[in-house]
């Protein structure tokens, strides 16, 4: 249960975290416009997909017991 919970922020993390390179365009060094966007847009994807298992592993948690 506590395994779906961190999942959930983590996904946020990383959406967050996407939006920041996006913004920036630094992820450990300066990165071109280009690659700040695309790395942006997979971390924020990525974020995304973890949000989406998290929820779907909560509901179904809570039709168990």
């Amino acid at each position: 249960m506590m395994f779906n919970w961190l999942s959930l922020v983590t996904g946020l993390f990383y959406i967050v975290l996407g939006i920041v390179v996006i913004i920036y365009k630094f992820f450990f060094t300066i990165l071109d416009p280009g690659v700040a966007y695309a790395l942006g847009a997979l971390l924020i994807l990525y974020g995304i997909f973890r949000i989406y298992r998290a929820i779907l592993r909560l509901k179904n948690s809570g039709n168990e017991k």
